[in-house]
């Protein structure tokens, strides 16, 4: 598995956090994950998200006026996106911990 096929499936609770630590618009929260690490991700890759999160309650969208250039949309957290953000939360820290004892050769079986 690619880790970009990995990532598809991280970047909506990874999303949710950059937007819970400051309200942001699309092309911030792309930059943010490149200088995070996460590697070239396109903002074709994000708004897909961003508009599936914004139909689901998640997050909600402001349009404000932009010091250099047009109207940017930016994005905070619902308390749907907040609770959503805590079970990411939750889920990623087991999984974590089961990954790193399986790669720590933790729980081994006889066959």
């Amino acid at each position: 598995m690619s880790t970009t096929q990995m990532l598809k499936g991280l970047l909506e609770g990874c999303i949710l956090e950059i937007i819970n630590q400051q309200e942001t618009y699309a092309y911030e929260i792309t930059t943010k994950l490149g200088q995070l690490g996460f590697g070239e991700i396109s903002e074709g890759t994000i708004y897909p998200i961003m508009l599936r999160m914004q139909k689901n309650g998640l997050i909600s969208a402001t349009m404000r006026e932009s010091s250099s250039g047009p109207k940017r949309k930016y994005y905070s957290l619902t308390e749907a996106g907040e609770t959503a953000l805590e079970e990411f939360i939750e889920s990623w820290t087991q999984l974590r911990t089961a990954i790193e004892r399986l790669l720590k050769g933790e729980g081994k079986y006889d066959r």
